[in-house]
């Protein structure tokens, strides 16, 4: 039976990001992800290493509180930054641990980040792990998969072999989620792998690759559960997603101000009056992350977990 629902607000003011140590293409998930690309770049984990840090730089100077835990170089794991795959953190304390389709992303799960968040004052009341759901081919892949609209308690999910049935309907009877799950493909005719690429929700406002959704009926049950639920909708094209303009995450900076972080490559590819709606919804934080984006097949939301943990209070 799912718990009660704790006040959720859609923005979190806390991240955790990991940093790094062996970033590199995975052919583990190259099949299915067709925006990662198999060629290597020069110097890639360094140069990954500096983009992380200049994203960090900026969502810190945006005044968002960022948890950095460091990837440790063994067993290695390519695709570390991107903890969102992994975990996901709640306002009633609950921490949920995924089902993930590539072994070698199993080892991304690591008590030492979860102790990193603890240290930086957050409390964890009970642990959600739907890990053992690998074992019967089942998987869901943190907010890679789900893109959550929080106060609502809706769960967006675009099915992929990354994003299963079976796993969604595990996430919403745990947590008291309503699913809206729908199929969305790629240019190439092949499943789009994670929901997070075409779509956003914010508070008051969603990004949407609404052309993604090849059935009429699905697609217009997305937009219509986004509008009676009262967010303005930007539909972007295939050319935006390709560089990932749905790849963002609306956050809070802790006096409050809203920011919407994503890429650099992200912002520049939005037509301008596409832009300027996003605008009104909150200060655009933008880096450049070509290195990650190219090998991992991934931008600015997959790198970032958001912390809605209830903060310790001192005695």
């Amino acid at each position: 039976m799912p718990t009660a629902a704790a006040p959720e607000s859609q923005c979190a003011d806390a991240v955790l990001m990991v940093r790094p140590a062996r970033f590199g293409t995975n052919p583990e998930t190259a099949d299915s992800n067709r925006f990662q690309h198999a060629e290597r770049i020069a110097d890639d984990a360094i140069l990954a290493e500096r983009e992380f840090d200049g994203l960090v730089r900026r969502l810190t100077d945006a005044g968002v509180e960022v948890v950095v835990a460091d990837d440790p170089p063994e067993p290695a794991k390519p695709d570390a930054c991107f903890p969102n795959n992994w975990v996901s953190f709640h306002a009633d304390g609950t921490v949920v641990l995924y089902p993930m389709l590539a072994p070698s992303r199993r080892a991304e799960r690591r008590p030492e980040h979860l102790a990193a968040v603890e240290r930086a004052g957050f409390r964890i009341a009970r642990t959600i792990d739907l890990s053992p759901l690998e074992a019967r081919g089942e998987f869901l892949e943190g907010t890679g998969s789900l893109v959550l609209d929080r106060p609502s308690r809706v769960a967006y999910a675009c099915l992929s072999p990354r994003t299963t049935r079976g796993a969604l309907a595990e996430f919403c009877a745990a947590l008291g989620y309503r699913a809206v799950a729908f199929d969305a493909l790629g240019p190439d005719g092949r499943p789009i792998y994670h929901t997070n690429v075409l779509m956003a929700v914010g508070a008051g406002f969603a990004v949407l690759g609404a052309g993604a959704i090849p059935d009429p009926a699905q697609r217009t049950a997305v937009l219509d559960e986004l509008a009676d639920s009262g967010h303005e909708v930007i539909e972007i094209d295939d050319a935006e997603m390709n560089h990932f303009a749905g790849n963002l995450l609306a956050l809070r900076a802790r006096d409050g101000g809203a920011r919407i972080a994503m890429s650099e490559t992200a912002r520049v590819s939005l037509a301008p009056g596409k832009r300027a709606r996003l605008e009104r919804h909150g200060a655009v934080v933008a880096a450049p992350i070509p290195t990650i984006e190219w090998e991992g097949g991934g931008s600015v939301r997959c790198m970032i977990a958001e912390i809605f943990l209830p903060r310790d209070t001192p005695c």
